[in-house]
């Protein structure tokens, strides 16, 4: 991997759903950055501090939430004379989000009063009553035609949790809090063609998610179960459990995350008085690498006992992310938050089994081939692809990697730190490699 420059960063940043650009919030600055050559290609100054940027589908427009404001400010890459502000007042905004087309803005107001649909073609606005959430419960088909939209009426204390259309946008499922524990698949046209409950007593379902070819429907509970569904039948066709013991048989691989002491060659060290006088600036890392260790079973996991006195209890799958070709899933319970899990939807197997020193906090994968990487707030980042599992270091200065995100070609890594930023360029591992463990 090669690794850019570290920039300040004081918010969030993403890359453009084209590739190209960076954006950046820098207290009240949108900053966009070429992804080539990193230069800054716009410099938009907004009314206040940025908590919110979003890149509009045809990465032409962009829009920064202030929500301290609070206001929505957008803008044009192709156009930087040209701007846009919407202010709700009273009602303030909560959340903002652009529509499919890339010319309709959708904002929801505090205390969830109604969502309203921004149209910066003729300014006209549309406005819907009682959203059920601010960020959550809107999905859009992938043709932008349709938007499911969940609503309260009445007051209705049944805590509907989130909606989501197929990629093939032949169905839309809606699943409830943890009080309630199903999920509902209705057709376009309304019909309800399941309902699921995973187990009948206990806090329920946790996640949601679909397999990009639309066929699997994955579903993890507070149980600590991931279920998949299947989109003919809408039976359960596997169920596969995250122990914290790993006993045979077990065909998959587990890597552990050791230290490695250096072997250093102390001949020709030479040290000057700076150094002998305890100098602050000639202090480096300790002389270890890290790497992966392939582990025999029966293995312990981690486990975190969660509190039985405190809501939304650490238990569960609360991770829950496919691969691009819908072969394999990687999960996270989060009583064990150290552990990935890398399942074979094939053939219904655990193909690995990734045990980190500390709690992992991003998994995502290539979007164009079969290659999970991860993060532990450290100096490193972790790799699995079906050859192996590598570590790779990250060559910066009180860097340590809390968040990742991918551009949408795969070339390209986006770091965060807490207060700065950089990318990784990533090159196409080799398919054949049978090498385990690196620090490259």
């Amino acid at each position: 991997m090669e690794f850019t420059d570290s920039y300040k960063q004081t918010g969030p940043c993403c890359f453009s759903p084209n590739a190209r650009f960076i954006a950046v919030a820098v207290d009240y600055r949108l900053v966009i950055r070429d992804t080539l050559s990193f230069k800054v290609v716009q410099l938009f100054s907004c009314l206040d501090k940025i908590s919110y940027i979003e890149w509009a589908l045809d990465s032409e427009y962009i829009l920064c939430g202030l929500y301290k404001r609070p206001m929505i400010q957008a803008w044009s890459l192709t156009q930087p004379e040209w701007t846009c502000k919407i202010d709700e007042g009273p009602a303030g905004i909560a959340y903002a989000r652009w529509s499919p087309d890339s010319r309709h803005i959708l904002t929801t107001t505090d205390f969830q009063l109604q969502l309203t649909v921004w149209s910066l073609v003729n300014t006209a606005c549309v406005h819907v009553q009682w959203p059920k959430h601010a960020s959550r419960g809107v999905s859009f088909t992938r043709d932008g035609k349709f938007a499911a939209i969940c609503t309260r009426r009445d007051f209705d204390t049944q805590d509907l949790a989130d909606v989501e259309w197929s990629p093939d946008d032949s169905s839309v499922v809606v699943w409830d809090s943890p009080l309630e524990y199903k999920v509902l698949i209705y057709s376009p046209d309304g019909r309800c063609l399941l309902k699921y409950q995973p187990y009948e007593s206990g806090l329920g379902v946790k996640s949601v998610s679909w397999s990009p070819c639309g066929q699997f429907l994955a579903v993890g509970s507070y149980d600590q179960m991931l279920r998949v569904l299947n989109h003919l039948t809408w039976k359960t066709f596997a169920e596969l459990m995250h122990p914290s013991t790993v006993r045979a048989p077990c065909y998959a691989t587990v890597f552990k995350e050791v230290d490695e002491p250096l072997e250093l060659d102390m001949s020709e060290l030479c040290l000057n008085d700076d150094f002998s006088h305890g100098n602050d600036a000639n202090v480096t890392e300790a002389p270890f690498r890290v790497r992966y260790e392939v582990m025999e079973v029966p293995i312990n996991l981690p486990f975190q006992k969660p509190l039985a006195d405190k809501p939304n209890p650490k238990q569960g799958i609360g991770l829950l992310s496919w691969s691009n070709d819908s072969q394999y899933i990687c999960t996270r319970n989060d009583s064990m938050p150290t552990t990935l899990w890398i399942w074979d939807i094939r053939h219904l197997e655990l193909a690995a089994i990734l045990v980190q020193k500390d709690p992992i906090k991003a998994a995502a994968w290539d979007p164009t081939c079969t290659r999970l990487i991860l993060c532990t707030a450290s100096t490193h980042l972790y790799m699995w692809t079906p050859s192996g599992a590598y570590c790779v270091h990250a060559p910066l200065p009180q860097f340590t990697v809390t968040d990742l995100k991918w551009n949408s070609d795969g070339s390209c890594l986006l770091l965060k730190d807490k207060e700065s930023f950089c990318c990784a360029a990533v090159p196409l591992l080799p398919e054949e490699s049978s090498e385990y463990s690196s620090d490259d």
